[in-house]
C-alpha cells in the first residue's frame, strides 16, 4: 500500500484499522493456500469448564426450588425461598454425583460457608434466586455474599503481599470496559475531574485510555509517562518525574501492560511510592486483567489504596469476555471522598442537587455509591447493577479459583502463552529473555530492534525515509493472511505490532514468526535493488 494512503491510516484506533487489515488478510486467504490468522484479538481460546459446569448445574436446582414454590401446568413458576434451602442443595447434589458441576458444588458452596462464615440458606438463596433472575440486583453495587468473596478473590488476583489493611467496596459491572466508562463520566461528574485538567497515562497503554480523555465529553489534557523498551518497560525515576507536578490530577496505567505485557517491578512501585509522598493527592487509576498471569502480582491497589482505583475483568483468565464481568474497586479510607467533601461549597450545592433523589443527605454519598448511580444517570439508580445470573458466574469462577490451592488453573492457563511465545521465537530466529514479570498474553514485536540485530543499521535507516510504519501489519495482512495491531497505536514504538498469544491454535505462532521475518527479508531485497541502480 501506498505511503500516502497510510498516513491517512494512521490517525485511526488500531482496533479501526484491524477491520482493514482483517479483509486484505481474508482476500489472501480466499485465493491463496494462506490460512486467515487473527491474531489481533485479545480474546482467549481456552474456557474455565469447572465453575461452568457448576453453573449450569445449579441453574438446574434453582429452577426446581421454583417449582417448588409454585408449579402451574402452564410453564410458570414461583419464587425460590430461603428457608431449607441449602439442606435441598446438599440432598439434591448427592442424587447428581455422576453430573457434571455436581462434585464441584459439592465442594465448592460448603468450603465457602465455611471460609466466609455465611448463613447457609442466605448464601444458597442468593444463588438461587440470582441464577433465576428474577429479582433487580439488591443491593445494586454487588449482591452481599458475592462481594465478600469477590473481595478475597481482588485481594489474590489484584493486591498481592502484604495485603492492604482495611477492605474494599466493590461494583461488579459489565467488563473491564464498562468500568473505565463508568469512571471517566463519574470523575467527571463529581468535579475530581474537570475539562482543562491535566492527567498522566502510563505508555505504551491500552488505546482506548488514550482516546477517551480527548472526546468532547471530558476534554483532558494528557502527559505520556512513557516506558523505554530500553528499561523492560519500567518506568525510572527520571520517567516518573513530571507526576511531581501538581496540575496532574490523575494517572491512569494498565499493569501488566497492553501491549507490553510486563508488569510493573518491586523497584518501579517503590518509585512510584517516592513520588505518593510528595503527592498524596495524586488520583491513581489502574486496570490489572492481566495480573493473574504474572506469579506474585502486586498492584498498585495493594500497595497505595487510598488513592487507587482499581478496575478487573474475568474476561482474559476465565475465557469469558461474552459474560461481560467486571469490578471497580475503591478502598473504604479513600481521597476520593475526601476530595468531594472539600469541593467548594458552590460546587457542593450543585452535587446535592445531583444526588437528592437518592438521599436526604447527598454529601454522605459515597464516591463508589456515585459511580453506581451515575452509571444510570442518577434518575435510574433503582434499576443499577449488574445482572443477577452474571454475578453468580462471578461467584463461581472466584470461589474456583480460591479453593485450587496448588494454582492448577493459573499455572495450565500460564503454560498455555507460554509454549505460544516460544513457538513464535523459534519462528523469529531469536530467544529472548522471558522474565517473571511478563505475562505472555500480547507480545510486542519490535521490527526496527528486530531489523537492526539481524540486518543492520543502513536498512533501518532506509526503512525511515522509503517505508511507512504502517507498511508492516498491512504487508503481513496482504501477503501472508495474518492480522496484528501497530504498536503505534498503543504509543508503543512506531516500528512495532501487537500479537496476542491467547486466541490462536500453538501451531500458527511459529507461521507468525516466519511471516515476519519474510516482510523483513521484502524490504532488505528492496534496499538492495536501489543501491544497484
Amino acid at each position: 500500500m501506498d505511503v500516502t494512503t497510510l498516513r491517512e491510516y494512521q490517525h485511526l484506533s488500531p482496533f479501526e484499522i484491524k477491520d482493514f487489515l482483517i479483509n486484505a488478510a481474508k482476500k489472501v486467504s480466499r485465493t491463496s493456500h494462506k490460512i486467515f490468522l487473527n491474531a489481533g484479538r485479545g480474546n482467549p481460546n481456552w474456557v474455565a469448564t469447572t465453575p461452568r459446569e457448576g453453573f449450569f448445574l445449579l441453574g438446574q436446582f434453582a429452577v426446581l426450588e421454583s417449582k417448588r414454590v409454585m408449579n402451574l401446568p402452564a410453564g410458570l413458576g414461583g419464587m425460590p425461598k430461603a428457608n431449607g434451602s441449602a439442606a435441598r442443595l446438599q440432598d439434591w447434589l448427592a442424587t447428581q454425583n455422576q453430573t457434571p458441576g455436581a462434585a464441584f458444588l459439592a465442594k465448592a458452596i460448603p468450603w465457602t460457608i465455611m471460609r466466609f462464615g455465611f448463613d447457609a440458606d442466605a448464601f444458597v438463596h442468593e444463588l438461587t434466586d440470582s441464577i433465576i433472575g428474577d429479582n433487580y440486583p439488591v443491593p445494586d453495587r454487588i449482591l452481599v455474599h458475592n462481594e465478600q468473596i469477590v473481595h478475597e478473590y481482588l485481594q489474590w488476583a489484584m493486591c498481592g503481599n502484604p495485603r492492604p489493611v482495611g477492605k474494599f467496596d466493590l461494583f461488579a459491572v459489565e467488563g473491564g470496559t464498562a468500568a473505565m466508562c463508568y469512571l471517566f463520566k463519574s470523575l467527571k461528574a463529581n468535579r475530581l475531574l474537570n475539562a482543562g485538567d491535566t492527567i498522566a497515562l502510563g505508555t505504551p497503554i491500552f488505546t482506548p485510555y488514550l482516546e477517551m480523555p480527548l472526546l468532547e465529553d471530558y476534554q483532558l489534557n494528557v502527559v505520556n509517562i512513557t516506558a523505554h523498551q530500553e528499561n523492560k518497560f519500567q518506568w525510572t525515576e527520571e520517567d516518573l518525574k513530571p507526576l511531581l507536578d501538581p496540575k496532574i490530577k490523575a494517572f491512569f496505567l494498565v499493569n501488566p501492560g497492553n501491549p507490553t505485557a510486563v508488569a510493573l517491578s518491586a523497584e518501579t512501585i517503590q518509585r512510584i511510592g517516592k513520588i505518593m509522598q510528595q503527592r498524596p493527592d495524586l488520583i491513581i487509576l489502574t486496570d490489572d486483567v492481566y495480573g493473574t498471569f504474572v506469579n506474585d502480582f502486586r498492584s498498585l491497589l495493594g500497595e497505595f489504596p487510598r488513592n487507587t482505583i482499581g478496575v478487573y475483568s474475568y474476561s482474559k483468565y476465565f475465557g469469558c469476555t461474552g459474560w461481560r464481568l467486571g469490578v471497580i474497586a475503591v478502598h473504604e479510607n479513600n481521597i476520593f471522598d475526601e476530595k468531594i467533601a472539600n469541593l467548594p461549597e458552590a460546587t457542593k450545592l450543585l452535587l446535592d442537587k445531583r444526588y437528592s433523589t437518592l438521599t436526604l443527605e447527598p454529601r454522605q454519598l459515597k464516591f463508589i455509591d456515585r459511580v453506581v448511580a451515575d452509571s444510570r444517570d442518577v434518575a435510574l439508580n433503582h434499576t443499577a447493577g449488574l445482572s443477577l445470573p452474571q454475578q453468580v458466574m462471578m461467584t463461581l469462577f472466584s470461589i474456583s479459583e480460591l479453593i485450587d490451592e496448588e494454582k492448577a488453573y493459573q499455572k495450565a492457563c500460564i503454560n498455555i502463552v507460554d509454549q505460544r511465545v516460544h513457538l513464535l521465537s523459534e519462528g523469529l530466529g531469536i530467544n529472548p529473555e522471558i522474565g517473571p514479570l511478563f505475562d505472555r498474553y500480547y507480545g510486542l514485536i519490535d521490527f526496527e530492534f528486530w531489523i537492526r540485530k539481524y540486518m543492520g543499521e543502513e536498512l533501518v535507516t532506509w526503512m525511515k525515509v522509503n517505508v511507512h510504519p504502517l507498511d508492516i501489519v498491512f504487508k503481513l495482512a496482504e501477503d501472508h493472511g495474518i492480522v496484528l495491531l501497530n504498536g503505534n497505536g498503543f504509543e508503543a514504538p512506531d516500528w512495532s505490532a501487537r500479537v496476542s498469544f491467547a486466541n490462536l491454535e500453538d501451531e500458527v505462532y511459529e507461521d507468525i514468526g516466519r511471516a515476519v521475518r519474510a516482510v523483513a527479508r521484502g524490504y532488505w531485497q528492496q534496499y538492495q535493488a536501489t543501491l544497484s541502480t
